[in-house]
């Protein structure tokens, strides 16, 4: 019973869409700020520190 328990709750993820739009809004911003960093080379340091601190911030959240 516990894998049939399983198996729904994974057809459920996979259904669910609600938080699509977050993720393809993150993905655009993050697009854009390789882009920029491209683009301006002196901006690519503090984008590369800005992903620096997300990192660690989802890192330590993670481990919470």
């Amino acid at each position: 019973m516990n894998t049939l328990s399983n198996i729904v709750y994974r057809l459920r993820i996979w259904s669910d869409s609600l938080g699509q739009d977050l993720i393809e809004y993150a993905l655009m911003a993050g697009f854009v700020a390789v882009a920029a960093g491209a683009a301006f080379p002196p901006v690519a340091d503090t984008i590369s520190q800005i992903f620096s601190k997300i990192t660690s911030v989802l890192s330590s959240a993670n481990a919470s």
